[in-house]
């Protein structure tokens, strides 16, 4: 088994190399030899997914969730294939199925966000390639294409096509939505009966005309609730409850009156007796056939009755349920709010250095036995337990890159060196994972500041021997091209001072000695001309 797992390593580095069919060719050797490994078939399906070979990929990932049925990234590996080939329900369902197993892994909450948001994008009619052809095509919406504001609408439509409730009112999204689904305009509208007499004559409406007087009883009941207000505004509940209450005897239909009548109950902390009323008055509301934002506000009320008994459950419920009825901003913010602060309490509560220790040792005693996944899980946990100590992600971006997860194990390393700037172990092992990926001028970034911290630490030395070494061994256009995915050298180019003074430089070559005065000038350039981007004679 040794050589198998020999021919494993090869391939890995072939597969970081991005020598795909030399690494399926390795990989396919360590599996002639130990075809019950589910590892191996993980990193072929691995090797096919660089290359493009979906179909042969999904095989893979099939057979490594059939060997080892509990291993998340197994279910990651079967997800992203499903992905590639456009099965984004059956991708969420596999990584849903991963989470059983794995519930802290992030690969796959993230799969899923992302299959949902392929799954929302593929069944959007905004997202249609022909969109602007087939608009500009008809005259009702040709004059759209050129329309600024109109465009902002279309852009947030085809992020998220549920935004069209934000626009239901805007007589050209529902003109843009009939063009592309092919529905007439007066889909919505329920057709007059047809008759066979004549066409009754239209009612001439007298101009100013209002629609029904109000009753006696009706003026008197909002003179009623007038007063009422006053007196809430005033702190007098007793006199506000005596005005609500004759309001609703001559008026017992109109929601408001009952609405009104709870916000004193809230007031006077009469809670169980608020929330009886709130629901009579939605109850009201609905057998009057009332504005839904009036329907939304004493089921809003419920919602905050409950936070105020520190229910956040039944609270978020009853907002989250009045939004239903009407989207309201404050409300949205209200409950992005608690569901905030309740993950935060959560998290606090859930805090516990001891046990985030032992965690932690039992994650250092599983990566010293090889065991990568298990040591992943106790290193996620300790993180849990005290996301603080910085030691842990480093920890755990060790075993990141053991499982050859670069892109989370970096997000390890900035995280740890974030908690502690002066962490030269980090240093160094963010220098390594950047050598792996081929970022040499970020990795050499990475041991420099490792040297600036230890002046004598070997390890660094090593490492940007290494750097040079590997950035020698790159052509003019491979260093050129890894020099502008470095975010330094980009943001060096995008300076419009910058862009200047190259120019400058480049039209009058002595003005490359004026501006090599400026100590941050010099330092930029030396940065362009260490990265291949500058040349100077």
């Amino acid at each position: 088994m040794t050589q198998a797992n020999q021919l494993k390593d090869q391939g890995n580095k072939a597969l970081q190399a991005e020598n795909f069919d030399e690494a399926i060719s390795l990989y396919s050797q360590a599996i002639n030899l130990d075809s019950s490994n589910h590892v191996f078939f993980s990193n072929r399906c691995a090797a096919y997914m660089k290359k493009g070979d979906y179909d042969k990929a999904l095989t893979d990932a099939k057979k490594t969730v059939e060997i080892k049925p509990d291993w998340g990234k197994g279910y990651s590996r079967l997800g992203a294939a499903l992905c590639y080939l456009n099965k984004y329900d059956d991708a969420v369902e596999a990584y849903k199925k991963g989470l059983t197993y794995d519930p802290e892994n992030a690969q796959l909450k993230s799969g899923i966000e992302e299959a949902d948001a392929k799954l929302r994008t593929q069944n959007n009619p905004f997202n249609d390639p022909n969109l602007t052809t087939k608009l500009a095509m008809d005259p009702r919406t040709r004059g759209y294409v050129n329309d600024p504001s109109f465009q902002v609408v279309l852009e947030k439509l085809k992020q998220d096509p549920s935004n069209i409730s934000l626009f239901a009112k805007d007589q050209r999204v529902m003109t843009v939505l009939s063009v592309l689904l092919g529905i007439p305009m007066d889909f919505a509208s329920p057709r007059e009966p047809e008759t066979t007499g004549k066409p009754k004559p239209k009612k001439e409406e007298k101009k100013g005309e209002k629609s029904e007087p109000m009753s006696t009883n009706q003026k008197e009941a909002i003179a009623e609730k007038d007063l009422g207000n006053a007196a809430y505004k005033s702190k007098d509940f007793a006199k506000a409850h005596k005005h609500y209450d004759k309001a609703i005897e001559l008026e017992p239909t109109n929601i408001v009156f009952y609405t009104n009548k709870s916000a004193v109950l809230f007031e006077e902390e009469r809670f169980e007796e608020c929330i009886d009323l709130c629901e009579k008055a939605v109850d009201i509301g609905r057998e009057n056939k009332a504005d839904y934002k009036l329907i939304a506000k004493p089921i809003a009320r419920i919602g905050n009755v409950y936070i105020k008994l520190k229910d956040f459950e039944k609270g978020i419920e009853n907002l989250e349920r009045s939004l239903t009825e009407h989207r309201n901003d404050v409300i949205v913010k209200q409950v992005a709010k608690l569901k905030k602060q309740i993950k935060e309490e959560k998290l606090k509560a859930y805090i516990d250095p001891v046990k985030a220790e032992e965690e932690r040792e039992l994650g250092n005693t599983c990566f010293k036995k090889g065991d990568y996944p298990n040591a992943l899980k106790h290193y996620s946990e300790s993180i849990k337990r005290n996301p603080d100590d910085a030691r842990v992600y480093s920890n755990r971006a060790a075993c990141y890159t053991k499982l050859v997860e670069f892109g989370l194990a970096l997000k390890d390393v900035d995280s740890c060196l974030k908690l502690d700037p002066k962490f030269v172990k980090a240093y160094l092992r963010k220098g390594t994972i950047l050598l792996t990926m081929k970022e040499s001028s970020r990795a050499r970034d990475a041991f420099e500041a490792a040297l600036q911290l230890d002046p004598n630490c070997q390890e660094a030395r090593t490492g940007l021997h290494d750097c040079n070494s590997a950035a020698s061994k790159l052509n003019p256009e491979e260093r050129r091209k890894q020099a502008m995915e470095d975010p330094e050298v980009q943001q060096i180019l995008q300076d419009p001072a910058m862009r200047m003074i190259l120019e400058q430089m480049q039209e009058n070559p002595q003005a490359a000695q004026e501006h090599l005065q400026e100590p941050a000038i010099r330092e930029k350039i030396a940065k362009l001309v260490e990265s291949g981007i500058l040349q100077i004679r």
